[in-house]
């Protein structure tokens, strides 16, 4: 059988979201894991496992919640399994690990947890990025940033800005296409109370918005947040003790074959989005026709269209038509994107907020923004070198 067989979703949890909450990551992460155990109907002694992204890490300020030991160590766990570290198909590591941990009986209910603090961590001068210190400390880059500080590419939004403008070039992608991505998510978000950002934004807003890395403006950047979200992930062994329907795993994509770069690969600009999308459709028999709402990464709004030409919902350089105009993607449209805001206007909850979103959507607890009888939804998190997602579904 498949790991995905043997796993479900049986809670979600998350904490308040907010710009500068002024909590400690420790203190969020605890809420969240907390709803998240409720929600399953379980108490603590139940979980035995738990996973994280991306484990404890000093730098960035704010972009790592606490480690796992912390975690176990707050709540008193008992684990029989744990892990949590930055390596892997971006932020849905913890999540495919955690399934893959079921699978073998290493565990029967599994929390994995995401949490940020960066919209505190970046007040008051403090870098939410890292690169630019690294770059103006008098210390030597290493690695990826050696080829890149020197020209001041300090951050992701220039790295992706060069795909990004080799789709327009390639394919006459256009700044009002891609400001759909932006838009869409803005409607959505005023439907979401725990939306960072509710305020109807125009056309007219987003074209007048100062640039960032052409052709990004401010709008297609995701707002830095202070929040955490958890999951359990449980044993389908436990599902005649679970409270609620189980959100089911019918795929997950993990694969890497091209260069882990942002800008290396050989079809470029193409990223690690394709070969994780390509391993996810190649273990069902689901279509992305079975679609009924797409919860797809924004770190940058050109990362969305990526993703919707990786998955198949539109042809290699179609995704600017796909979403033009707005309607294809709406709430109410053929593929419902984004329906809690992504991280566009819900805020920076680096990629978990899409995966609670969908939980919530296919249990039918969306409130307003509900998309009607939704019983399929991907997940997609990352972009550039590094990417994974997931097909949930329901009975």
């Amino acid at each position: 059988m498949r790991a995905e067989d043997l796993a479900v979703i049986s809670g979600t949890g998350q904490s308040a979201v907010g710009r500068r909450l002024g909590r400690g990551a420790l203190d969020l992460t605890i809420e969240a894991i907390e709803r998240a155990i409720k929600d399953a109907g379980l108490t603590r002694d139940d979980i035995d496992g738990l996973a994280a992204y991306p484990g404890a890490m000093a730098s960035p300020p704010g972009f790592s919640g606490p480690g796992t030991p912390d975690v176990q160590d707050a709540l008193r766990l008992e684990l029989n399994w744990h892990s949590g570290g930055p390596e892997g198909p971006a932020q849905l590591a913890p999540v495919i690990n955690a399934v893959c941990a079921v699978a073998c009986g290493l565990a029967r209910h599994v929390v994995v947890y995401r949490t940020v603090t960066e919209a505190s961590a970046g007040h008051g001068g403090i870098g939410l990025g890292g690169s630019r210190g690294q770059g103006r400390g008098g210390g030597r880059a290493s690695g990826f940033l050696e080829w890149t500080l020197p020209f001041h590419a300090y951050s992701a939004a220039n790295w992706l800005a060069l795909n990004a403008a080799r789709h327009f070039h390639d394919y006459g992608t256009t700044r009002e296409q891609l400001a759909q991505v932006a838009l869409v998510g803005r409607a959505n978000a005023a439907l979401n109370p725990n939306a960072i950002y509710r305020t109807p934004l125009t056309m007219a807003d987003y074209l007048a918005a100062r640039m960032i890395s052409t052709p990004f403006c401010l709008y297609d950047c995701d707002v830095p947040a202070d929040g955490s979200t958890a999951v359990v992930v449980s044993s389908v062994e436990t599902l005649a003790d679970l409270p609620k329907p189980p959100v089911r795993f019918a795929a997950m994509g993990a694969a890497l074959h091209g260069r882990p770069s942002w800008d290396q690969r050989a079809d470029f600009p193409r990223m690690a989005a394709h070969d994780a999308a390509a391993q996810m459709w190649s273990r069902t028999t689901l279509r992305p026709g079975d679609v009924d709402c797409a919860q797809l990464y924004d770190g940058f709004s050109f990362l969305t269209l990526s993703w919707l030409e990786a998955l198949g919902f539109c042809g290699e350089g179609e995704s600017g038509p796909f979403v033009e105009g707005g309607e294809r993607i709406a709430r109410t449209g053929e593929l419902p994107l984004n329906t809690w805001g992504g991280q566009l206007s819900g805020g920076r909850l680096h990629g978990f907020g899409h995966l609670h979103e969908a939980v919530v959507q296919l249990r039918h607890e969306a409130g307003e923004r509900q998309v009607a009888d939704a019983s399929v939804a991907v997940v997609a998190a990352g972009g550039g070198p590094l990417a994974g997602c997931l097909l949930l579904n329901t009975d």
